[in-house]
This record gives C-alpha cells, sequence and structure tokens, in this order.
C-alpha cells in the first residue's frame, strides 16, 4: 500500500486539509503517516483511523520511506528537508501548500478544475513536485475560468481585497485584537444614544494611531482601515504579490504566449476570504449572456450572481462565503471603454480553493495514478 507523509498539518492551511479530507473520508487506500517539527512521538491528529505516534519531519530516513509527501509546513521547511530528500536518493511524489517551489522548471501549479490536462501531461512527463499556488490567483481562476480556457482573454487587471488570513494566524489574533481595542475604547459612547458621532470617531481614530494599539505583525492598522501592500517589493514597483498574478496565471494555463495581469494587492479587515475586483479586455466583442454563460458553466464551484443590489448582498461577500467551496462572480457587466470591455467582482474562501483544496485535490489524483 501507498505511503503518504502529512507535515503541517496544524497550522490554517493544513487543518482546513485536514478537515477537507475528513469530511470527504480520504483516509482510505493509503497508510498515513504524520510528521512534527516540534511534538515528535505525541499522538497525531485523529483521522478515524489508528496512526502511529508522531514521527521527526526532519528525519530523512524515515521521510525517504514515503512514496508521497504532502506538506502545509511553509518554505523554509521544503527548501531545508527536499534537497536533503533529493540527495538521499528519494523519487517520491512532493505536494506542497507552501511558495518556493512554484516557479521552478521541474514543477508544476495544481488547479484541477482549470489545469487538469497541464497536471496529466505533467504526471506521464515523469513530474514529482506538485505546488499549490497564489490564494488569489487561484481563485481568480476558478471564477473566470471559462473564459482564459475559451482563449477570449486579451489582458486582465485585478484588484484585490485580501483578508487578514492570507497574512497567517498570528496576523488574524492581530486583527482581532484590533477590533477589540477599538470596541472597548468606545463602548461607552457606543452604549449612549445621546452621544455624537464626531466624538466616536474621534475616538476610533485616537485609539488606532496610540502607541498601545496592536501593529506588531501588520504594521499598521487593519480594522476601520486597510493596507495598499501585500508581500516584498520588485524592482518593477509592484509587491511580490502583483506579480504572482502575471508569473502563477500563465504557469498554471501553460501559456504559449503570455497573458498580461496586472493590478494592486489591498489587505482589509475580513477575517477570512479574498475579493477582487477584474477589468478585462477581450479579443473580441461577446455579448452579456455568452460572457455570463462561459464563466458560469467552466466548473461546479463557480456561482454567477445577478446584477442587483439584493443578491450582491446576500451572496457575494466574505461573510456569505467563509467555509464554502462555492466561486460567486457578480456584478457582471460592460464597461462605457468599449464593448469588449468588461467587469465583474468575485469573492472566494483563500484558505479552501486557495490554499487546501488543490493539494487535496492532488493527492487524490496522484493517488488514482500510481495505483
Amino acid at each position: 500500500m501507498l505511503k503518504v507523509g502529512f507535515i503541517g498539518w496544524r497550522g490554517m492551511v493544513g487543518s482546513v486539509l485536514m478537515d477537507r479530507m475528513k469530511a470527504e473520508n480520504d483516509f482510505q487506500g493509503f497508510d498515513p503517516l504524520f510528521a512534527s517539527t516540534s511534538q515528535v512521538g505525541q499522538n497525531g491528529p485523529d483521522i478515524g483511523r489508528e496512526i502511529p505516534p508522531l514521527a521527526d519531519a526532519f528525519d530523512i530516513v524515515t521521510l525517504s520511506g514515503m512514496d508521497i509527501i504532502v506538506t502545509c509546513q511553509g518554505s523554509g521547511y521544503t527548501n531545508k528537508v527536499l534537497p536533503e530528500l533529493k540527495a538521499s536518493g528519494w523519487n517520491g511524489y512532493w505536494i506542497d501548500a507552501a511558495s518556493a517551489l512554484r516557479m521552478t522548471d521541474d514543477s508544476v501549479i495544481v488547479l484541477d478544475p482549470v489545469n487538469r490536462h497541464v497536471i496529466d501531461k505533467a504526471l506521464s512527463e515523469g513530474v514529482r513536485n506538485f505546488i499549490g499556488g497564489n490564494c488569489t490567483v487561484s481563485l481568480m481562476l476558478m471564477a473566470v475560468g471559462g473564459l482564459f480556457q475559451q482563449g477570449y482573454i486579451e489582458w486582465l487587471t485585478s484588484m484585490t481585497y485580501q483578508a487578514a488570513s492570507g497574512a497567517g494566524a498570528k496576523n488574524m489574533r492581530e486583527l482581532v485584537s484590533q477590533m477589540a481595542s477599538i470596541g472597548n475604547a468606545t463602548a461607552a459612547l457606543i452604549s449612549n444614544p445621546a452621544s455624537a458621532i464626531h466624538e466616536i470617531d474621534r475616538e476610533v481614530i485616537n485609539t488606532m494611531t496610540g502607541e498601545e494599539f496592536q501593529v506588531a505583525h501588520f504594521g499598521a492598522p487593519l480594522a476601520g482601515s486597510l493596507i495598499p501592500w501585500i508581500d516584498s517589493a520588485m524592482e518593477s514597483g509592484q509587491t511580490r504579490e502583483e506579480w504572482k498574478g502575471f508569473a502563477e496565471t500563465n504557469k498554471i494555463l501553460h501559456t504559449r504566449a503570455p497573458i498580461p495581469i496586472d493590478g494592486i494587492c489591498v489587505r482589509i479587515g475580513a477575517m477570512r476570504c479574498h475579493s477582487q475586483a477584474l477589468t478585462i479586455k477581450l479579443n473580441k466583442d461577446l455579448p452579456l449572456e455568452k460572457i455570463i454563460d462561459l464563466i458560469g458553466s467552466a466548473n461546479e464551484w463557480v456561482k454567477v450572481v445577478p446584477n442587483t443590489k439584493e443578491d450582491s448582498l446576500r451572496d457575494l461577500t466574505p461573510a456569505a462565503v467563509t467555509g464554502k467551496l462555492i466561486v460567486p462572480v457578480g456584478r457582471i457587466r460592460k464597461l462605457n471603454m468599449g464593448p469588449e470591455y468588461i467587469t465583474m467582482f468575485t469573492v472566494g474562501d483563500q484558505l479552501l480553493w486557495g490554499a487546501a483544496e488543490p493539494i487535496r485535490r492532488m493527492l487524490k489524483i496522484l493517488l488514482a495514478y500510481l495505483g
């Protein structure tokens, strides 16, 4: 029976992956081994079957006995352990949620509802590294993959509204702490119907700019504000998060002629789910009805939301989508710039289709392929 090792299963992405695998009864047909960087010898997660105590995630001998390794541990772990594994002669399959290997020549970025043909070709050619993509890129492709697959997109710009969870668990805690600080500081004023709104506003601003307001992880207030910068700077003037839109989209799709993609990535005070406003230049004038049909029929998870206030408020928000696999797309319309220009708004849970779900599905594809 195939042996599958799991590393990094306690973090945000890893825990969502475990939940999805348990929900789908995926822990069947292989022998799982859980390894840890800090809790060696302790009990592993409850997956509904007996498993051995936690192995050492840095033990190359143990890891080399795995046919497949699934890791959500991060790029630092990948950069340290995988070269040592390869040097030991290991020739298994590496499935990774981290970004370290996304752009290497010997890897494929996986998003099978969009690029299953690329994955199948890679397997037949002996590729061993299958990597989860950037969360906003994956969600954008889930939303408008139908237009990409039919070759109708000339260029695309995405203005993102990215949740705190995209930065990690510590950042999520900091956002909640910021919310609590603002709430506590204004509680007396809010509870008094006679208080003036300018007093509440002043107290909010004073709290957000005060020395005790927690900004250690974000570097600036996020609750009640936003941060127009995600990731590190690049010589182009982009942030690395913005650069990924072009680089990863074209690698996922395996395009012959790269499609221009760019935009600005912004962090907002949502806990979970990334949203994006897309502006697309089509290479031909398509009827709006056909555009909507291409978007809505691309995969079973995309959901077209009618362009009405009622539908948008109900279905097109992070609060409505958190914890769900659906990727709603709404506000679809043509722009004043010309009949080939369209806009839309989409939102999706980046811990699902933006992170854990492509990894879960790649493991199932690989188990079927090897079985």
